[in-house]
């Protein structure tokens, strides 16, 4: 199965091209929030460089999120318009799976991370089983102090991963203390490749059109709109691609 593997989620651009197991060709850049301008150029180069047509393709694999809002809009968007026009599978898998899925210790718990700016995470837990990311703690939008008393709970090392971890240490090693264990920094950055190959064996979604992203918060519109209809339901207001 040859695919195409996109992560715009956060700061970090990775692209990967896989022929099942074997990555074929895999670009990671960590030099700038450009990818709107950089993110088609390197899909192309790296398709090249693996000599597969787009219409080889059987499925293109997207990090669907928590992130950046317009990381996010900028990958999916890219995926979802691939897939419809190349006729193509479609799979979304959670940018903090991803991150997780850097490391391969088996049975190792791990704490994918990205800041939400004020004192705030997206944050999962994840235990590596087979050497896959399997998720004990759902990813959510929560306070570090949070986070970290739900952390607290497992009486045993946590390998915490991400480039924003640095800026959260301080407080979660005093909340954990011996639990807190930070990952090698060549693992905080998202790989396509690793992305890939997760997705290789995930569902593909049913309805394309209607595949969004995973924001795990409002987005402004969203809570300028709540704040000006307290009376309504809280359901999702505005489409978010």
């Amino acid at each position: 199965m040859k695919l195409l593997a996109i992560d715009t989620s956060n700061r970090p651009l990775s692209v990967a091209v896989l022929d099942d197991t074997q990555i074929l060709a895999t670009t990671t850049t960590n030099v700038g929030r450009n990818h709107s301008s950089t993110l088609l150029p390197i899909i192309e180069q790296a398709m090249a460089q693996a000599k597969v047509k787009p219409e080889e393709l059987e499925r293109v694999v997207v990090a669907a999120g928590p992130g950046s809002y317009t990381g996010l809009r900028i990958g999916v968007t890219t995926a979802k318009t691939l897939a419809f026009t190349l006729n193509k599978a479609l799979v979304g898998v959670s940018s903090l799976a991803v991150l997780a899925g850097n490391v391969v210790t088996e049975g190792q718990l791990v704490a994918p991370l990205f800041d939400a700016r004020r004192d705030n995470v997206f944050a999962g837990l994840y235990r590596i089983e087979n050497q896959r990311p399997v998720n004990i703690i759902a990813d959510q939008h929560v306070s570090v102090a949070a986070w970290g008393e739900q952390l607290a709970a497992y009486n045993e090392p946590i390998i915490f991963i991400g480039s924003d971890v640095d800026k959260y240490a301080a407080p979660l090693q005093q909340q954990l203390t011996t639990q807190f264990v930070r990952a090698q920094p060549q693992f905080d950055l998202p790989q396509a490749a690793v992305l890939g190959l997760m997705g290789r064996t995930i569902t593909p979604v049913s309805e394309i059109h209607n595949f969004v992203p995973n924001y795990l918060r409002l987005t402004q519109a969203e809570r300028d709109w709540q704040a000006k209809h307290p009376e309504k339901e809280h359901a999702p207001y505005v489409e978010k691609i």
